[in-house]
């Protein structure tokens, strides 16, 4: 006879073996009782069903019959019971936590809500990801097809969101970005999880007569170019009889490649270096200076006095400053962050109030506006009830947003 320790070791290996199967019967009852019907089945009789399956005549009374217990393989024999009986409960519970998780109807719309691969977004730091074109860019059905150059600026795309949106959201901002860049006439954006993005584009309807806004009317001038002069920059235009206000549609200059510069599609986002692809600042394409021609939209009234001056001095307008972006910046510095997150049905926070829920004291973070479908709270007071497919946008360090997004989901 064999030790105590022998024994037990192979009562361990024997349970392992024969317990493989019950595990997997345990398993999938529990997935299908609580996927299809929501019930779990009880433990007791997962046990027994898993200790019969390995072959114990009677189930559980296999432990209180004595030519089991008091044989000389006892320690065996039991020791493989509680194994198999560990491995059964195990698995049955894996099985049931699935089965209540799982969407009872799968479909595009499902997937295309849920953000992109965990591993992806650490990627990029700041808890961003870098979304690719890969593929041939399409041409789309009903529309002339892309010129090669525009498709191969298409194809070199790649830009970097928080690691948060849902696809969906992506595909809708990498589809306004392709747009507002190369300035499409329509294009669809299709992403997986892995943020590589499918593209099929529309060439430009138009040129210029785009880019002016209703009401407006472009008109040139010969004038001297600032350095710096980007499109969208509000400029006055100073001429013998009436100084006019507008907006620069686009500039050219005597100098071939400050023309280029700026109406050319901006920079790559990456570049090769030594082997690694490495990012690159993107920046708005501008004039370097010197004599040239500007266009700018103005109204109507003030088109006028333009079409009849042969000439114009222009003078670039402060913008103003972007208090949004100066408040971005301020949190970065101080190491805060602020995110979107969406209220999952029957999450810790749904039909909870911001009081009770009290955000900052539990979780680190706090809670700045909430979006209902009836429309936005700013600066909720702490009766305000969050429910399902609520917005949330809260202010913290990146790990407290990190424990926060698990929490709302």
């Amino acid at each position: 006879m064999a030790s105590l320790p022998v024994e037990i070791l192979l009562g361990i290996y024997l349970g392992f073996l024969t317990g493989i199967i019950p595990a997997l019967v345990a398993w999938t009852l529990g997935f299908g009782f609580k996927y299809f019907t929501g019930v779990s089945i009880p433990g007791f009789g997962v046990v027994v069903l898993a200790v019969a399956l390995a072959g114990v005549s009677g189930g559980l009374l296999a432990l209180a019959d004595p030519t089991v217990t008091q044989s000389a393989n006892a320690p065996t024999l039991v020791t493989a019971i509680l194994v198999v009986t560990a491995l059964s409960l195990y698995a049955h519970a894996k099985g049931d936590q699935l089965g209540a998780n799982a969407p009872r109807k799968l479909s595009l719309s499902k997937l295309r809500e849920r953000t992109l691969s965990r591993d992806l977004a650490d990627l990029v730091a700041g808890g961003q990801v870098r979304i690719d074109v890969v593929g041939d860019v399409s041409d789309m059905e009903g529309y002339p097809p892309l010129s090669d150059d525009l498709r191969t600026e298409i194809g070199e795309a790649e830009y970097t969101f928080p690691a948060d949106l849902r696809v969906s959201e992506l595909e809708e901002r990498v589809a306004e970005r392709l747009r507002t860049e190369f300035d499409l006439g329509d294009v669809t954006v299709t992403i997986d999880e892995r943020g590589r993005a499918s593209v099929a584009a529309a060439p430009p309807f138009s040129g210029l007569s785009k880019r002016v806004p209703a009401g407006k009317r472009a008109v040139s001038v010969d004038a001297l170019i600032p350095t710096g002069l980007a499109r969208g920059d509000e400029v006055t235009l100073i001429t013998a009889d009436a100084q006019v206000r507008g907006t620069v549609v686009s500039a050219t200059s005597a100098d071939p490649e400050a023309d280029k510069r700026l109406t050319a599609p901006t920079t790559p986002a990456h570049v090769e270096d030594d082997g690694e692809s490495t990012p690159r600042a993107v920046r708005a394409p501008t004039t370097t200076g010197g004599e040239g021609r500007l266009t700018a939209a103005v109204t109507r009234t003030d088109a006028e006095p333009l079409v009849r001056a042969d000439r114009a001095r222009v003078v670039v307008e402060a913008r103003g400053t972007r208090l949004e972006y100066e408040l971005i910046s301020l949190l970065r510095r101080t190491g805060k962050r602020f995110r979107r997150f969406t209220v999952a049905a029957e999450s810790a926070l749904d039909g909870v109030t911001l009081g009770a829920a009290n955000a900052r004291e539990t979780h680190g973070v706090a809670i700045l506006a909430v979006r209902k479908p009836t429309g936005w709270q700013v600066v909720p007071q702490g009766t305000t009830a969050l429910a399902g497919g609520d917005e949330v946008f809260a202010v913290g360090p990146p790990d407290k947003l990190d424990a926060f997004g698990e929490v709302v989901a």
